[in-house]
C-alpha cells in the first residue's frame, strides 16, 4: 500500500510505502523500482508493525515497482495505480504520480 502527498510548491510527490509484518517469518521488506534503479530500498518496522519508507519522486509520471520480502520473495501491491507486464513473466504495479491520479 502507498499514500501520495502532492506539494502546491514542489514539482515532486512524496510517497509512503507500507507493508503490514503479517506473520513472524517476514524479517525484512524493501522497494524496488525503475525510480531507484531497481535497487533495495529497505523499509523500517514501525510500532504499528507496518514496514514503511518516503521516497519522493517527479510529478507527472509513471513507475514501476514492486516489493522484496525477505530478500527471496518479489510482491505486488493490491493498491498499486495499474499492473505492467515485465520480463520476468509475472506483473510490476505501476504508480502515477500525475496530478489528476
Amino acid at each position: 500500500m502507498f499514500t501520495k502527498k502532492y506539494f502546491k510548491t514542489k514539482n515532486e510527490v512524496e510517497i509512503t510505502f507500507q507493508w503490514p509484518k503479517e506473520d513472524v517469518e517476514t524479517k525484512s521488506v524493501a522497494v524496488c523500482g525503475d525510480f531507484n534503479q531497481w535497487q533495495s530500498t529497505p523499509m523500517k518496522l514501525n510500532r504499528q508493525k507496518v514496514f514503511t519508507t518516503k521516497i519522493r519522486l517527479p510529478k507527472e509520471s509513471n513507475f514501476e515497482f514492486r516489493y522484496l520480502v525477505n530478500d527471496t520473495q518479489w510482491e505486488n501491491d493490491p493498491a498499486a495505480d495499474g499492473y505492467v507486464s515485465n520480463s520476468y513473466g509475472s506483473d510490476n504495479c505501476l504508480l502515477s504520480t500525475h496530478v489528476s491520479a
